[in-house]
């Protein structure tokens, strides 16, 4: 005979069900709802490669963040999909709920850490940032430029002028060879972006031309107006087979041992950097060009200028012929002060006093 309540029963037996499952809601929220920390200072959790959902929330909660892992699992089933965790750290401020932390982790809102790439570094300046970055997996150091590059993917190529100069967020645990690919990429993309969009008739056969001519006005300025006139000077003495005359080649032909004081004999070192010697672009970029100056070399300033001397304050003052010029340097050089000095004639390449 089959069992049945009496209506009495089954009222109870109602309400006794409608008690457990109001106790098992409040309950519910009463955890989703609880401060992880009541007070004190914020905390990194850090969320390693092959974490999965449970075994962060049984972690956090053998840690005493929280409390009935088994709500935690119910509420991100739920609320969103708990089948991959970004790696990286998430933090945990005060006050912050326990269901608040689950849609960090849900989302993906890792803590972020930034690396800004400068404007007219080289490659050794570049690494030494990232090498001392405490929140890079490392693998590159020690490595030679060609090794580094192979490492990312691009063996036959030199490393100097390929990372594009921004600031770049990341999260703890990106490695250096991510890191560098994804500036290597960001320049490839300008680059293509501003040769697509360049003048006609300039003296550049391949976009690393380009990029090569960018990086000399990068160094050679720090003045945004000035740029494409200094690109101007540059691509006309390129056009006429003149010397490019540029101390910033000089420089990095000698290498990071550059004390900063340039002296004659640099200026006649026989370096293939040295475009005091040698005709034509350097063979590579010596430094990481920005924007600005990757688009000065693709549209540089039409005119008949030849040479610039430094005034002095940062800007430079440009001239047509080498007399003009030598005027300039009395001028902005020497304070009016009319003694013996040597400049290099760009056409000859030879000096004059």
């Amino acid at each position: 005979m089959p069992f049945k309540l009496s209506k009495s029963n089954s009222i109870k037996l109602m309400f006794l069900v409608g008690l457990l499952l109001t106790i098992a809601v409040f309950d519910y929220f009463s955890v989703i709802n609880s401060p992880m920390i009541k007070t004190g200072e914020a905390v990194n959790y850090e969320v390693g490669a092959g974490s999965n959902l449970t075994r962060i929330i049984y972690d956090l909660h053998k840690r005493g963040y929280i409390k009935k892992p088994r709500y935690l699992l119910l509420y991100a089933k739920l609320h969103g999909s708990a089948n991959k965790i970004s790696t990286g750290e998430y933090q945990i401020k005060p006050g912050v709920r326990a269901g608040e932390f689950m849609q960090q982790l849900l989302s993906g809102k890792v803590i972020q850490y930034a690396i800004t790439i400068v404007e007219g570094w080289n490659i050794y300046q570049l690494l030494e940032v990232i090498n001392d970055d405490p929140y890079l997996i490392h693998s590159l150091q020690g490595l030679s430029h060609k090794q580094i590059m192979s490492k990312i993917g691009y063996p036959d190529i030199h490393p100097e002028g390929r990372f594009y100069p921004d600031t770049y967020h990341f999260p703890k645990g990106l490695t250096d060879v991510q890191f560098l690919q994804r500036a290597y990429t960001a320049m490839q993309a300008k680059l293509a972006t501003e040769w697509q969009q360049r003048a006609v008739g300039l003296p550049y056969k391949t976009p690393v031309e380009a990029l090569t001519m960018a990086s000399i006005v990068e160094k050679e300025t720090g003045q945004s107006h000035e740029r494409q006139a200094i690109a101007g000077v540059f691509v006309r003495r390129l056009e006429k087979r003149m010397r490019l005359q540029t101390d910033p080649t000089v420089i990095y032909g000698l290498g990071p041992t550059f004390d900063g004081n340039i002296r004659r004999r640099d200026l006649q070192a026989d370096t293939p950097y040295n475009t005091y010697r040698h005709y034509g672009l350097p063979p590579t970029p010596i430094a990481m060009p920005g924007g600005e100056a990757i688009h000065a070399a693709m549209h540089p300033t039409e005119g008949n200028a030849l040479y610039f001397v430094s005034r002095g304050d940062g800007s430079h003052y440009f001239s047509a012929s080498l007399e003009e010029h030598n005027q300039a340097v009395i001028k902005y050089q020497l304070k009016g002060r009319k003694k013996s000095f040597t400049t290099f004639d760009a056409k000859t390449g030879k000096t004059k006093h």
